[in-house]
């Protein structure tokens, strides 16, 4: 292969960022034929998948992002919560909702976005029941923009002052966030945000939903912990385990999302890692 290593920005760089940019997200496996190809036109010699080395991916995403990050952008990753894949993303790394869907929907579509938003990490994610989901009635009844005066959870009536959107509207707007990549809908009915939304919106969601308690000696102590972090790998998590201590098994999030509660002598546990086998 050619040498990749002096981080010199070429035009097979730019040709890997136009793949990333062309996808949502990508793997190692899925980008290796990629930049096989990508290589074998840049060094007038074929080169297969198999000789495409996790070091040479790095180190196309080391200089893609010394080249990208003047402009607030980087190919950043994180584990899938549902076999520990890493997957990678290109985002904007000064992001929010409303910066990233501006140029595609309404306010009122953003507005909408917000609410739900709202419903996952904080009506849906509770001590009791820590969900960070919703269904698909319960997204389509938030349709509406809060009336003067009213608002969602406590908070301010966000980016819109209409009357909000139509429930097919609304549906319409659920579908397209899914065909976006920004939400994923689970077999039992649940959307939720999608791995590439957590790396982009990471920022966001920590300064949004985590509220800080800074009146002790000066000291800024997390008061409320909405968004929780994998104790291993650090990165958002929203589908807890529950390890019940007399029984050794795995169990995820989506499967007691109809519950109330979990049972009784569980435990709850936030290290994605844990995601593989599991002995206790």
């Amino acid at each position: 292969m050619a040498d990749i290593e002096n981080g010199h920005y070429d035009n097979s760089h730019r040709a890997f960022v136009q793949a990333f940019m062309a996808r949502s997200v990508l793997t190692f496996d899925q980008a290796r034929p990629i930049l096989a190809h990508i290589q074998s036109v840049h060094d007038g010699r074929e080169t297969l998948p198999g000789d495409v080395t996790e070091a040479d991916f790095n180190a196309y995403i080391t200089t893609a992002n010394n080249a990208l990050s003047p402009y607030d952008y980087e190919i950043r990753s994180t584990f899938s919560q549902h076999d520990r894949t890493r997957i990678y993303a290109l985002v904007n790394t000064t992001s929010d909702p409303a910066t990233q869907l501006a140029t595609l929907h309404t306010a009122d579509e953003i507005a909408f976005l917000k609410r739900v938003l709202d419903a996952m990490f904080e009506t849906n994610n509770t001590a009791l029941r820590e969900v960070m989901a919703v269904t698909s009635m319960q997204a389509l009844q938030l349709h509406k923009n809060p009336s003067a005066g009213q608002t969602q959870n406590g908070g301010a009536t966000q980016g819109s002052t209409g009357p909000g959107l139509t429930m097919a509207q609304a549906e319409k707007m659920l579908k397209d966030l899914v065909e976006e990549g920004w939400f994923e809908l689970s077999k039992k009915g649940y959307y939720s945000l999608t791995p590439r939304a957590l790396i982009e919106l990471r920022g966001w969601l920590l300064q949004t939903y985590n509220e800080l308690d800074d009146e002790d000696e000066g000291e800024q102590e997390q008061h409320v912990e909405r968004i929780k972090l994998c104790q291993a790998c650090k990165e958002i998590v929203t589908i807890v385990g529950y390890i019940r201590s007399n029984v050794t098994c795995w169990d995820l999030t989506d499967d007691h999302r109809d519950n109330v509660a979990p049972i009784a002598n569980v435990r709850v546990d936030y290290t994605t890692s844990a995601l593989g086998t599991f002995s206790g």
